[in-house]
């Protein structure tokens, strides 16, 4: 099994590193189509071209390699007795790095910034699910989406005008430091650990969905022309394309608490979901 899993994942990071997904593409070309900047279109364009040039010659898509992060869903009926998880991630993370030659973007203490050599340790967060299956979801965050994320708590008599007001102040304070076009997760509710959180994990949604709820698919879609009304553009140099798409998740939260949290990610967005059984 540890052997099955570690493969998996070395796989995995291997090719999101430099294959970027159709749906993306897609996103991004429809993106050139209608945008009427021509400075941006040139961004636009650049970005696809780059995709093409990874996919054909294997290189990175981008040279921040990021952070590696896992959401791990555990199958309660799954039998995990002797994996290491933990382990397995992090030897997985650091074989597929030295495959690939990515670039070693973890540093060992945040102040002596002393680099680990090999990306790890990994961010992981575990969880069980119904079920004997197992799915890991992975996502490659580099630094310069991840600086600009942002978490505020909101007082209960604050509403949604506050939350769009603050999802897109966190974007337009960004400008191209988060290397837009981007993908904008945000959480709603929890508290102040899982707002963040919820954001992140919203972001390896497949593209293609929306929220099951119908109140906040229609959210998404009004955030996303908001932020795209915002003028950041591709790269913060203006034009119809700050963002691609925006992914909400919510929680139930305290009485007196309104959480929200922003987690920006730049236009690559190497995220992946493999199942193992």
């Amino acid at each position: 099994m540890e052997q099955k899993i570690k493969q998996a994942i070395i796989e995995a990071l291997s090719q999101i590193g430099y294959l970027q997904e159709a749906d993306i593409k897609e996103l991004l070309q429809k993106a050139l189509e209608k945008e009427t900047s021509d400075t941006a279109k040139d961004i636009l364009a650049t970005l696809l071209e780059n995709n093409k040039i990874a996919s054909n010659k294997v290189f990175p898509l981008c040279q921040d390699t990021g952070l590696a992060v896992f959401f791990v869903s555990i199958g309660r009926e799954l039998d995990i007795q002797g994996v290491d998880f933990d382990k397995v991630i992090n030897q997985a993370v650091a074989e597929a790095y030295q495959q690939n030659g990515y670039r070693c973007s973890a540093v060992r203490d945040p102040i002596n910034r002393v680099n680990t050599q090999n990306n790890t340790p990994a961010i992981i967060h575990n969880d069980f699910i119904e079920g004997d299956g197992l799915e890991i979801g992975i996502m490659l965050k580099g630094g310069g989406a991840e600086n600009m994320s942002a978490v505020k708590m909101l007082s209960p008599a604050d509403g949604i005008e506050d939350i769009r007001d603050f999802v897109c102040e966190t974007v337009t304070k960004a400008g191209g430091n988060a290397c837009p076009p981007l993908f904008v997760g945000v959480g709603i509710g929890g508290n102040f650990e899982l707002a963040p959180l919820l954001a992140k994990k919203s972001l390896l949604r497949p593209i293609t969905d929306s929220h099951s709820v119908d109140f906040w698919q229609k959210e998404e879609i009004f955030l996303l022309d908001m932020i795209n009304k915002t003028g950041v553009g591709p790269m913060g140099l203006g034009g119809d394309t700050t963002a691609l798409k925006v992914c909400i998740e919510t929680a139930p939260c305290h009485i007196a608490s309104l959480p929200v949290a922003v987690n920006l990610e730049c236009h690559a967005h190497r995220t992946t979901v493999i199942k193992i059984k």
